[in-house]
């Protein structure tokens, strides 16, 4: 365990929401933009019902488990099962290198498909598309124009906008968002623009 804090989704179709956010330590991955480095060492060791309490003090109704990469951690699915038993409405983010199909149904996974740009585009774990249900989110972070063209490619030969919603994000501080939002028109892609609220509001702060 690295962290719990209560802050706004930053992202996703949940962008805006009060969400307690259940960081795990550690990850596979190292993505040249990865923007939560510090969590992959450190933490915790702390039992699953101390994380509930936890994220029960925070009052929150919408709880994203993230990283680092939280599939990473051998106890994460049954966190999953606990935090959805409790009642929470509960997402995952994970960077796609690691198996979901053990992934509680009533959890909405939010699958990062990494591009060429990102340097760990060989690890993309493509079975994953065999588990995504309609209610999750498919996202590709991305870095340049290249990228924006290979996650084209990516998004129309597997029919991934009809497996459910597909994200489109810029690295922050890398891309213009705005050339990433007018690609994405002129080509009348069926996916969802998204720039990171939480970074648009505090910056780089970790924690938030």
């Amino acid at each position: 365990m690295h962290e719990i804090f209560f802050s706004l989704q930053g992202e996703t179709s949940r962008m805006g929401l009060p969400t307690a956010f259940v960081r795990l330590t550690g990850c596979p991955l190292r993505c040249g933009y990865c923007d939560t480095a510090y969590a992959f060492q450190g933490g915790s060791t702390m039992e699953l019902a101390e994380i509930l309490d936890k994220v029960a003090a925070t009052g929150a109704h919408y709880v994203t488990v993230t990283g680092g990469e939280p599939l990473a951690q051998k106890d994460c699915l049954p966190l999953l099962k606990q935090l959805c038993d409790a009642g929470y409405n509960v997402s995952i983010e994970t960077g796609g290198s690691l198996d979901i199909s053990g992934v509680d149904p009533r959890v909405s996974v939010i699958l990062d498909i990494k591009t060429p740009g990102s340097g760990e585009v060989s690890k993309n774990l493509w079975t994953n598309l065999d588990h995504i249900k309609p209610k999750d989110e498919i996202k590709f972070v991305i870095c340049n124009r290249e990228d924006y063209e290979w996650a084209r490619q990516v998004l129309q030969e597997r029919q991934l906008a009809e497996r459910c919603p597909v994200l489109f994000s810029p690295v922050y501080g890398e891309i213009s968002a705005r050339d990433l939002a007018e690609w994405g028109l002129a080509d009348k892609l069926p996916v969802r623009f998204q720039v990171q609220l939480h970074k648009i509001l505090w910056g780089e702060e970790p924690g938030r």
